[in-house]
């Protein structure tokens, strides 16, 4: 075993045992509980927090994303969950000077004109810093952290116990398909040269966008754990939610476009709708669109899993219960009955619930940003355990989590827009073949393949 791989398997190892310990010690305590009749779904949901509370890197990253599906899990447990934070420590000076060395070579510092010491941003999988080109752009350079291949795997492994434990305990529904999806996406965030092709894409869906800007990739500045890409200089979206509504629409117009426009027109979707990813950019001192940052985390759906969306819109706006079936068919649910399509249609009608009316309101009328969709998924929760177990198709995963992002920012903003003209003028003209032969394109043109 030479050193490098003995390195990879300690890491590995470690990492195993000090979440395995933290697995080990919830699962007894909720077995005894349940043994003994005193099952607490309060204090286990604590004690999922309080495992998770002490490790850094991508198990938190997978947490927080559990937390942020609403029908995912119990509503005590994403409460618990959405408490976490995601950030490491960044790494010092010395060790990014040693890792980007390893990526670009000893004399890498001589290919820029300037490198920021301190990072930019870090969170759980790498740090960003800026840094300038020799010929003087801005650049955005996104730095992995070492050993991630090996915590990404401990840490999925781990959190597959965890989870069968909940699944024991509170079995409403199946979270198998979803940590299959999530465990997908997530390795799929470590290879940076496939997010390389993920921007490729985005300039290619947002080209007749400009209210929607994408930066471009420095191939000879990027590896696979080094991402180079232009920086987009802008301001927080946070920054806006106090402006006037004009502005406030604008940019949750903005948001709408980045998001459903590469959904309904490729049957693509960004599925990291934290708003860390968005910036907001102004011409002429005037805020006018938004930058899209950062593309790990990026769903290909079936072209039919899109058709699905707009039958089922139609079925719902048309009181069409055959429609309705069909769309759930597409998504994948399978052997439905009467009562579980019932359940599934009170989520249904929340999520299309704005696009139903057409009118200017609010994404969710009176409904607060931390509140949004819990009601619903409390609702969908209680019936399921009665009726369940239901198993999430995967495919549903990101879809359902992007949705609830988006309407948490529209929240945020407080934005006042028709989204019923949004959507329709969005899927004009919609047929599965055309999503099809769009996304064939745009994703041989960046050298990528589906991923269903």
């Amino acid at each position: 075993m030479t050193d490098s791989e003995q390195n990879r398997f300690s890491a590995r190892a470690t990492r195993y045992a000090r979440v395995g310990a933290n697995v080990s010690g919830m699962a007894a305590r909720m077995v005894g509980s349940r043994m003994l009749g005193r099952f607490d779904r309060q204090a286990n949901a604590a004690d999922l927090s309080n495992m998770l509370g002490g490790l850094k890197g991508p198990i938190m990253k997978v947490a927080q994303l559990m937390a942020t599906i609403p029908d995912a899990l119990p509503p005590e447990y994403a409460d618990e969950l959405q408490k976490l934070q995601s950030e490491a420590p960044p790494m010092g000076w010395p060790f990014v000077k040693r890792r980007m060395a390893a990526e670009l070579g000893p004399e890498w510092q001589s290919r820029f004109g300037s490198f920021e010491h301190k990072p930019a941003a870090a969170a759980s999988l790498g740090q960003v810093h800026k840094a300038t080109a020799l010929t003087g752009e801005a650049l955005a350079c996104k730095l992995q952290y070492p050993e991630m291949q090996s915590a990404v795997e401990a840490d999925l492994a781990q959190l597959d116990i965890a989870f069968a434990i909940q699944r024991r305990v509170d079995p409403a529904i199946d979270t198998r398909e979803i940590a299959r999806e999530i465990g997908a996406r997530l390795r799929e965030e470590l290879d940076y040269r496939r997010e390389a092709r993920h921007v490729a894409v985005y300039r290619h869906m947002m080209d007749d966008v400009p209210d929607v800007r994408v930066p471009r990739v420095w191939p000879e500045l990027s590896t696979g754990r080094l991402l180079t890409l232009d920086w987009l200089e802008g301001r927080r979206m946070l920054d806006f939610v106090d402006h006037e509504l004009e502005v406030r629409n604008r940019l949750a117009t903005s948001m709408y476009r980045a998001w459903w426009l590469p959904f309904s027109r490729f049957g693509i979707i960004h599925g990291d709708p934290h708003l860390g990813n968005y910036t907001v950019f102004s011409e002429d001192g005037v805020p006018s669109g938004i930058n899209l940052l950062d593309y790990g985390c990026i769903r290909i759906f079936p072209p039919s899993f899109v058709g699905g969306v707009v039958d089922l819109y139609r079925g719902l706006q048309q009181d069409d219960h055959e429609r309705v079936v069909h769309a759930y068919e597409q998504w994948g649910f399978k052997g439905l009955k009467r009562e579980i399509i019932d359940v599934l249609n009170i989520w249904a009608r929340f999520i299309y619930g704005p696009v139903l009316e057409d009118r200017v309101r609010t994404i969710a009328d009176g409904i607060a940003p931390g509140e949004y969709g819990r009601k619903e998924a409390f609702a969908v929760h209680r019936a399921l355990t009665e009726m369940g177990p239901v198993t999430v198709p995967r495919e549903f995963v990101f879809m359902d989590r992007a949705a609830i992002g988006l309407g948490g920012v529209f929240l945020r903003l407080r934005a006042e827009v028709n989204f019923h003209r949004l959507f329709e003028s969005a899927i004009e003209a919609f047929s599965v073949e055309k999503v099809a032969a769009r996304q064939a394109e745009a994703l041989a043109m960046a050298g990528l393949s589906p991923t269903h």
